[in-house]
């Protein structure tokens, strides 16, 4: 697995990056080629210890998780961080058995997204990526997979840009476009 290492507000020694890649390496087995491990370590107030965990395969599906640890222990959250992508994996593995083993199909880059800024708003971030052709339920997986209320895709029996997101009352929702 090649790691990828960020600190935040915090300097890292090199015993806690060894820890974090061996208990990392352990997800290695669940990918039948090299993925790429995106760690961040961060102290926020009262010295919580964060680490976020982000994994990309080489077919492009994303695990992601975020753990904290409240008494200041890096190495409690990086475990906790890799339990719940574990667990995820686990949860969904006969549905993601074909997605891991899959050779990576790289679909054509679509337009930009191009935002208007206007003054009253605050744009604090914008993220660019690749919309991957997919069926709606493995765009339900892969939101779930990220932890996320929502999840862009290019639906494969369409063709159209469409959205999946979690629904307050229980179940998901579904935005086409035309």
């Amino acid at each position: 697995m090649k790691f990828t290492f960020t600190c935040k507000k915090v300097p890292l020694n090199d015993s806690v990056k060894d820890y974090a890649e061996k208990k990392i390496s352990k997800l290695d087995r669940y990918f039948p080629e090299e993925a790429e491990a995106f760690v961040t370590f961060a102290v926020e107030k009262k010295n919580r210890c964060v680490v976020e965990l982000t994994i990309r395969s080489q077919n492009g599906t994303l695990f992601r998780a975020q753990e904290e640890d409240r008494d200041g222990d890096m190495r409690s959250a990086i475990d906790e961080a890799v339990n719940f992508i574990d667990r995820r994996i686990r949860k969904n593995k006969t549905r993601l058995a074909k997605n891991l083993r899959a050779e990576a199909l790289v679909p054509e880059v679509p337009a930009e997204f191009d935002v208007a800024e206007e003054p009253a708003y605050d744009l604090v971030r914008t993220k660019r990526f690749t919309v991957k052709p997919m069926s709606t339920e493995e765009a339900i997986l892969q939101m779930n997979l990220l932890d996320h209320s929502f999840y862009v895709f290019r639906d494969v029996e369409t063709e159209t840009v469409s959205v999946v997101y979690r629904r307050n009352n229980g179940g998901y929702g579904l935005i086409e476009t035309n």
